[in-house]
């Protein structure tokens, strides 16, 4: 199992501590597979994996005789896992029978964040034959100012995400690299905790200013 894993030779030897982050990802996943249990919760499994290393977990989860329940946005790691999707929206769950292109096909569109721009266009419309009355109480042009407001927040956190992410990637790297002292090491490990720290702070604001602009669009629609 580890070798499927991409742990080979004296790789299987290494204390945990020493592992890198992506390293330790792998390993999480290894001892996840090996416990016997009938169902598996993922939440964003493919986060910081390359794509070998995607592809192998992809593989072991469709031999999974359990049940998966997994979050993700990746289509093509989902494709050929799930066989059933659930969409969160407006405070309601829909349930749709198939795989997640079969929820792509009826949903008209290629990809998951086409689903945004979908409302959005939906958004214009509906925005575009608004009676007299709404439009008396409701000026546009305030609408639109504290719509990019919050909008832009989004954006930004989007940005440090990406930000953060970058440096974890290379801090990564840096565990890898060969002759670097103990020292170097932990350095890096402290780092690296500190990274996930901020990166889970950042998502939870990107999650909370989703839900600002959801909720405003579905306030003001």
């Amino acid at each position: 199992m580890l070798g499927a894993f991409l742990f080979r030779g004296d790789d299987v030897e290494k204390k945990v501590k020493v592992l890198s982050g992506g390293e330790r990802a792998r390993l999480a996943l290894v001892k996840l597979l090996l416990e016997p249990t009938n169902l598996l919760v993922l939440d964003e499994p493919t986060n910081h994996l390359d794509m070998r290393s995607k592809d192998i977990l992809k593989q072991a989860l469709i031999k999974y005789d359990g049940t998966l329940i997994v979050v993700s946005h990746d289509r093509d790691f989902l494709d050929g896992i799930v066989e059933k999707i659930f969409e969160f929206k407006h405070n309601k769950i829909r349930e749709n029978i198939g795989g997640i292109y079969d929820f792509l096909r009826k949903k008209k569109i290629e990809n998951l964040k086409d689903i945004e721009k979908k409302d959005k266009i939906k958004y214009e419309a509906a925005q575009e034959n608004m009676s007299s009355n709404k439009q008396k109480y409701l000026d546009k042009k305030e609408f639109d100012r504290n719509l990019r407001k919050i909008r832009k927040r989004l954006e930004e956190s989007e940005s440090a995400i990406e930000k953060i992410e970058a440096e974890i990637i290379a801090v990564d790297k840096s565990f890898m690299e060969p002759g670097n002292s103990s020292e170097a090491h932990e350095l890096d490990y402290i780092k690296y905790q500190d990274l996930k720290e901020k990166l889970n702070e950042e998502m939870n604001r990107w999650a909370q200013y989703s839900e600002e602009v959801e909720e405003f669009l579905k306030n003001n629609g």
